[in-house]
């Protein structure tokens, strides 16, 4: 496996999968730290604010993992230009301060 090949593909689809992951909320766990637990998925708050940022990370990190996968037969015969790997989660970026304008531009 080329990693060159691959890592731009990784870089792309985790900040996309990401940005489902936390529209939608698929965590993959949930920290409680109030009580400090662990849950699996995104549960309610128990006892005080839940963080479903680990679980977002380690549902983009999977969703990423498997389209890196899927891409390898794509990437055997041709490369990938560098700029999709910074383009994307740069694109990301933008869509994220739109998604969260109410927090910035109150």
């Amino acid at each position: 496996m080329n990693a060159e090949r691959t890592f731009p593909v990784f870089a792309a689809a985790f900040a996309i999968v990401y940005v489902i992951a936390e529209q939608w909320n698929f965590a993959l766990m949930t920290y409680h730290p109030r009580i400090n637990a662990w849950g699996l998925w995104a549960e309610a708050p128990r006892s005080g604010p839940a963080m479903y940022w680990y679980g977002w990370i380690g549902t983009a990190l999977i969703g990423a993992v498997l389209v890196s996968l899927a891409s390898l037969p794509f990437t055997k015969s041709r490369r990938l230009p560098a700029w999709i790997g910074w383009a994307v989660p740069l694109a990301v970026i933008v869509a994220f301060v739109y998604l969260l304008r109410a927090f910035f531009f109150r």
